[in-house]
Formats: C-alpha cells, sequence, structure tokens
C-alpha cells in the first residue's frame, strides 16, 4: 500500500454509505483506496439512471453469464458463437488458459478453429491440479479431433500444464501442436501484440514434451 493510499485509509468518511462503496470498490484489482474515493465520489455526480445501470450491467455479469457447454467459453447462451458456428474447423480444438485468450487470439483474425478454455493453469504453489481444470473434458474432446493446439504461456507452469495435457491425449493419436515461439519465455498471450500472435498460431509446431 503507497503512502496515498494509506492517506486516504486514515480519512474520516462523512458518510457510512460513502465508506462502503470505496470499501467495495478498493477490493477490485489495482485499485487502491484513493482511487476508489475518487470514483466513489465520480460516480455521485452522474445522472442516476446512468449509475443504475453500471450496477445492473455488473449484477447481470455476475448472476446471468454462461459458460459454453463445449469450449467453457463466456458466453449468453448454452453454446458460444464460436462454437455454434458451423463455418468454423471443429476438428482442431485451440487450448488456452483463459477467456482472455480467446478474445487475443480471435483478434488477430488468423485462427478458424475452436477452443478449449482450461480456467487456469497447474500451479502447486496456487494449490491448482489437475483435477481443478478442465482437462478431462478436453480429453473427451480430443479423441474426435484432428489436431490439438497448445497455447498456453511458455512459463514454467505453462509448459508443466501442457506437458501433462500431452501425455493425457497422445495415446489418441490426435496432432498436438503448439504456438511458434515468437512469444518470449513466460509471456501471456493477452499482452502479445496481434500480429506476434497470428504469426505463432500460422506457424506452430508439432509439440515436442
Amino acid at each position: 500500500m503507497n503512502w496515498s493510499d494509506i492517506m486516504a485509509y486514515k480519512e474520516n468518511y462523512p458518510s457510512r454509505l460513502l465508506e462502503d462503496a470505496v470499501d467495495a470498490i478498493s477490493s477490485l484489482p489495482g485499485i487502491g483506496r484513493r482511487s476508489a474515493l475518487r470514483l466513489a465520489l465520480h460516480l455521485l455526480k452522474q445522472p442516476q439512471e446512468n449509475v443504475h445501470h453500471f450496477t445492473s450491467a455488473i449484477d447481470h455479469l455476475r448472476d446471468d453469464v454462461k459458460y459454453c457447454r463445449s469450449c467453457m467459453m463466456i458466453c449468453d447462451d448454452e453454446v458460444c458463437s464460436i462454437c455454434a458456428d458451423r463455418s468454423r474447423d471443429h476438428r482442431t480444438i485451440c487450448v488456452v488458459e483463459s477467456v482472455r485468450d480467446v478474445m487475443s487470439i480471435e483478434n488477430t483474425g488468423q485462427y478458424h478453429g475452436v477452443y478449449h478454455v482450461l480456467g487456469g493453469i497447474i500451479s502447486p504453489i496456487d494449490g491448482i491440479g489437475p483435477s481443478d481444470l478442465m482437462i478431462r473434458e478436453l480429453v473427451t474432446r480430443a479423441a474426435d479431433a484432428d489436431e490439438v493446439i497448445l497455447a498456453l504461456s511458455g512459463d514454467v507452469e505453462g509448459e508443466t500444464t501442457a506437458f501433462y495435457i500431452y501425455r493425457q491425449i497422445a495415446a489418441s493419436g490426435v496432432k498436438v501442436s503448439s504456438l511458434a515461439r515468437g512469444l518470449g519465455f513466460g509471456d501471456d498471450l493477452e499482452y502479445a501484440d496481434e500480429l506476434t500472435l497470428g504469426r505463432s498460431i500460422v506457424n506452430r509446431q508439432i509439440f515436442r514434451p
């Protein structure tokens, strides 16, 4: 916590409602109490209908969002728009850690298969094991696929997850590939530029455990 946040924390709030709002906003990642106070006061200046629309959107996001029954992508219906698209190559599955990675790859315009969102990567230090991820569902899908692309980060956790998945699906005979190493070690797909990421997909290589 920096000095500004310490000072904001010690402030005497004129309203318990304001303090509660600051507490809620500062619980978001990357937002300290000073920034949270600024945002809360900003919301107070907005038309009531704007604030209600904002809070309603958050409520609906949390309460009504669904996960695609096929790929685990966030969507509004039982099946996401990508899995429902018959023009996509449904026998090529790109395995990613998160929804953000799907969005990054889609922005390149270079991939036309479908996805499988793991919901994380294997990380013993964080208490995340294979059973906490959507790996069993992937094994089932891989049995009917021609190719599985492991589009995971190049850090230790990503490599560990890729190797584990490879061991689970290799026996099915499916082709297993990985992104060409245009990305640096430990790079997240989310932060890769579209050109580099697009080339890494197009020039993907056979996975070498």
